[in-house]
């Protein structure tokens, strides 16, 4: 079987996988390792981390800056690879497929939020949003009516059109934040999603997380310097030395 086949095998069994609750083997990092150089110095930011991931659970990743929360989340992501280790989605390593294939299985299990956006200024709210649905294969009709369904979810219906350079930050995070979640993936990522905002509209877009999180029951991992964000999650962890550590709330 190639990777093609293993990633369709495993969405096609993705209905009766989502329906259970387990404590673990949704999501499963084994032994992560990654290092990076800086003038010829070896740095070594996560050596052999351990994280289990339930469907639905939430997970906020704290602690100081430089401590590799960033990097864990990118390998969780499959935006970077670890230099050893592995992830296990439903019990499949995603590291050994192609990149083509991860590509297709990022696009179609996880959504990123990011501390800046990214979107589109350009382009309206609803253009934004549909982007990664229009990466996905859905035509044009079908793609759009999935981000207005997100965007009037978010609380943007009367923003549709509006090019999002027009809006205000906390719409934006918003706009991105439907962007995301367009497609209805099994696990969300965010990387300081209220960094920039203020405290009313941080306070909007956290629980606006949370109900979406409940609502969609998908797998929540936040990277965040907000304490009060990290409350609202099940459990929090740190990085020290490299490994995984619980944290207490």
């Amino acid at each position: 079987m190639d990777n093609s086949e293993a990633f369709d095998n495993s969405e096609r069994s993705g209905q009766t996988d989502r329906q259970r609750t387990q404590s673990g083997g949704w999501v499963c990092a084994r032994d992560l390792v990654k290092s990076f150089r800086n003038g010829g110095v070896s740095i070594d930011v996560l050596k052999g981390v351990q994280l289990d991931l339930a469907i639905g659970e939430s997970v906020a990743i704290v602690g100081a800056s430089g401590i590799g929360k960033s990097t864990l989340l990118h390998i969780l992501g499959t935006l970077d690879r670890p230099d050893s280790g592995t992830l296990l989605f439903k019990g499949e390593d995603v590291f050994q497929y192609d990149d083509v294939t991860l590509a297709q299985f990022r696009n179609q299990t996880i959504g990123f939020v990011f501390q800046f956006h990214h979107l589109l200024p350009e382009f309206s709210a609803l253009e934004n949003a549909m982007m990664p649905a229009l990466i996905s294969g859905l035509n044009k009709p079908e793609a759009a009516a999935a981000a207005e369904e997100i965007l009037v979810r978010v609380g943007l219906q009367d923003r549709l059109h509006h090019r999002v350079g027009k809006l205000s930050g906390g719409e934006q995070q918003r706009v991105a934040l439907a962007r995301a979640l367009v497609l209805k993936p099994a696990i969300l990522l965010a990387d300081e999603p209220t960094g920039n905002l203020d405290n009313s509209n941080s306070n909007q877009v956290h629980r606006l997380i949370m109900e979406l999180n409940q609502e969609l029951s998908m797998t929540l991992v936040v990277v965040t310097h907000n304490m009060e964000l990290a409350s609202y999650m099940s459990r929090c962890v740190t990085i020290s030395a490299g490994q995984l550590q619980q944290q207490v709330k």
